[in-house]
């Protein structure tokens, strides 16, 4: 538990930092390294007072030693000038082992005030090695904090989800357990206090004794890119109690000297960032790829022993793009793990992120007497998913902890709608995709209605749009062809009779712009999905939207306006059936697979009437009301 003096020395330090390091991971590095060197001086005067020597700051290192920097003889600039070599020499201090001295490798202040620094070090001096325990939670305060603030790395995984994810993968004492992007050592920090918890009696972890503790943080490894993350989750694994933890600064994706380690568990939520042109892969992977997600997560099944568990956090293109390696990468993880996808909705990762991501649970041992997936879609994790991330009620966290244990232990799962869902892995494979998205396997209501169902492939060609390329002014300059966006619905309605833009004769002779006849239906199928539009003169239109053409030979026997005012139900079925990232997506083949009710034609001319009745009611109302408001306005103004 943090105590508030050891809070308010960390704030306290963070504040006088802030005004000369604006970088968060920066103002870090300075606490971790300020705080090390604290610490080892308060060893060597307890090993002193034990009526030992000094280990660290003895012979030439002594004139370094934090009791003689910090003495009040000393003046600001000395206590400069001291610091400032003891760092620039720590690295080659033979007293001190290999942990600390990658803490200090590199080592420096990035600022010149001598009275500043004197400020910054007085507060670290109010910490004390005396309780580890006290110590690792200060330390995780301030990389939460610090995190918040968008610099730690490209995510910050919520400590909430971390745990979450623990519990349900649940190492145990004796098994070997990696993250191999671990950033500040966030997930193997929840392993161990998971694995104390587990092993207790009355205080927490007292089922294992001193060797037995220490032997569980030898089994826990971290691997990460970045020198300045490798630093703070050395030292965040030193404060948990791990003397030399095994965190490496290693590339996992492009060094394959590690490559022959296996794990009982890893824990993760890999960088999903790809760097332009993509990652330079070893030749190890069984999978294809450039991109670094599609790479973490061959890494990692291929990396899990033979009865190995994991959990990993993906973006939520692996769970759904077509490309050939996604595809490959979810077939093999299905193939040799997969029991569980928690999907995770957009701004559990803000404020620095609203990407949409989910959870691969996978367990080797147990995939292989499973026939079905438990698909889980988490909305409430106890937080608001704004930028402020604010507690509220109703975490669906537990709920889900015991779902995933529940399935673990073959007890039956009653499917919840928009919850959880059990899927055949027979069902998965089946859908060429290979889809690991939650509402791609919800049960789809059946048409109850007396008219036959077709699918609109079956009733209309279905035409991509496309873009003319913007640099090519003979494509737009002076144009007469009418080029639809999404702007066109704002501005002047879904009828759409003439368009902002214009393309050339040229650009719809020399590319692959299709004009649509009139009457043609207009369907976003990415950003926007499930807008809609009439095309009331022919036109072109951009890559957003599909054109929908009625066949010949269904002309006689379906009315455009019909379909037109059967899109807005076409929505819902398109972002079933959509992937989500960053925005949405629906591919030509899935919309050609909406069913649609085709009653006989004078019934859908009836419909189309009415609707049309309806709508200039509506208008009308609609009218009468903005004129009432104006009256409302006009009787205050004229107070």
């Amino acid at each position: 538990m943090l105590d508030n003096r050891t809070k308010s020395a960390i704030d306290e330090a963070r504040n006088i930092l802030v005004g000369k390091i604006p970088s968060p991971s920066a103002q870090v590095d300075q606490i971790t390294m300020g705080m090390l060197y604290k610490f080892m001086d308060d060893m060597d005067q307890e090993s002193i007072e034990l009526g030992g020597k000094a280990t660290f700051f003895a012979d030439e290192y002594e004139q370094y030693s934090w009791s003689r920097i910090m003495s009040k003889t000393v003046s600001a600039q000395e206590r400069y000038n001291k610091y400032m070599e003891g760092l620039e020499k720590f690295y080659i201090n033979p007293n001190l082992p290999q942990t600390f001295k990658d803490v200090f490798k590199n080592a420096s202040v990035p600022f010149k005030e001598a009275d500043i620094l004197t400020m910054f070090l007085q507060c670290i001096d109010k910490l004390s090695y005396t309780d580890s325990e006290q110590l690792g939670d200060a330390y995780e305060y301030l990389l939460a904090v610090l995190g918040s603030q968008g610099d730690l790395g490209q995510f910050r995984t919520p400590r909430n989800i971390i745990d979450m994810i623990v519990e349900i993968v649940d190492p145990k004492k004796n098994e070997t357990i990696l993250d191999c992007a671990c950033g500040t050592a966030g997930f193997l920090i929840s392993a161990y206090k998971h694995i104390l918890k587990e092993n207790t009696n009355n205080v927490t972890g007292d089922k294992l004794n001193f060797d037995e503790k220490k032997e569980v943080l030898k089994h826990i490894t971290g691997y990460d890119i970045e020198p300045s993350m490798v630093r703070i989750a050395k030292m965040n694994m030193f404060l948990h109690g791990a003397n030399d933890p095994d965190i490496y600064e290693y590339d996992t994706l492009s060094d394959d000297s590690r490559w022959e380690e296996k794990f009982n568990v890893i824990l993760a939520n890999p960088p999903f960032m790809t760097p332009k042109g993509g990652i330079r892969p070893h030749k190890n992977f069984s999978v294809k790829s450039r991109k670094s997600e599609v790479l973490f997560a061959d890494y990692i099944i291929q990396h899990l022993k033979s009865e190995g568990r994991a959990g990993l956090i993906i973006p939520d293109g692996v769970a759904y793009q077509t490309g050939k390696a996604y595809k490959e990468i979810r077939k093999k993880i299905l193939e040799l793990g997969l029991i569980g996808v928690i999907s995770l909705p957009k701004g559990i990762f803000n404020p620095y992120s609203s990407v949409k991501t989910s959870i691969l649970i996978i367990d080797k041992k147990l995939a292989k007497s499973k026939d079905s997936i438990l698909f889980i879609n988490l909305t409430n994790d106890g937080y608001t998913l704004g930028t402020q991330r604010k507690e509220t009620d109703g975490s669906q966290i537990s709920s889900i902890i015991d779902l995933m244990h529940k399935f673990s232990k073959n007890q039956e799962i009653d499917n919840v709608e928009d919850f959880c869902n059990v899927v055949s892995k027979e069902n998965i494979l089946k859908n060429e995709d290979i889809s690991f998205v939650f509402k791609h396997y919800k049960e789809k209501e059946e048409y109850k209605g007396k008219y036959p169902v077709y699918p609109l492939s079956k009733i209309c060609n279905i035409l991509n749009g496309s873009t003319p390329l913007k640099s090519n002014k003979e494509y737009w300059d002076n144009g007469t062809v009418n080029w639809f966006t999404i702007n066109d619905i704002k501005n002047q309605g879904r009828e759409v009779y003439k368009t902002e833009l214009k393309i050339t004769e040229k650009a719809l002779n020399e590319t692959s712009v299709k004009l649509l006849p009139k009457n043609s239906i207009l369907i976003c199928c990415t950003a926007s999905v499930g807008e809609y539009a009439i095309a009331k003169v022919p036109l072109t239109t951009n890559q957003q939207f599909n054109g929908l053409v009625i066949k010949d030979e269904y002309k006689e026997l379906v009315d455009p306006y019909y379909l037109y005012y059967l899109s807005p139900l076409f929505k819902q079925q398109l972002l079933d059936s959509a992937g989500v990232t960053s925005f949405d997506f629906v591919s030509v083949k899935k919309l050609g697979n909406l069913m649609i009710p085709i009653p006989p034609i004078d019934i859908q001319k009836k419909i189309v009437r009415l609707i049309k009745k309806n709508e200039e009611k509506i208008n009308h109302l609609t009218n009468e009301i903005n004129k009432l408001k104006d009256e409302n306005i006009s009787l205050i103004k004229s107070i």
